[in-house]
């Protein structure tokens, strides 16, 4: 059997500052989504209490030590961009 992407996997596409993109899962861990795309936020607490990780994904801040990935855009042009991660 063949695996195609589905849209019931319900995908996000992050995009780095730098133009690499990689698909990766709704809900997975902005940390390791993060570590995919060579972004490397400082961690400090590791509880999201000190916002030092924190990234901008789409334009909304994340906290990547907590956070995770969010939902993809409903646009079709930015689902073709895909969300930017700085």
């Amino acid at each position: 059997s063949t695996l195609r992407k589905s849209s019931s996997l319900h995908m996000t596409v992050l995009t780095s500052t730098s133009g690499k993109k990689v698909d990766v899962k709704e809900g997975t861990p902005m940390k390791a989504a993060c570590a995919k795309l060579g972004v490397k936020p400082k961690y400090s607490c590791k509880r999201g209490d000190c916002g030092s990780c924190t990234v901008s994904v789409g334009g909304s801040r994340v906290k990547a030590c907590v956070g995770k990935v969010p939902p993809m855009p409903r646009l079709k042009s930015l689902q073709e961009k895909g969300l930017l991660v700085k």
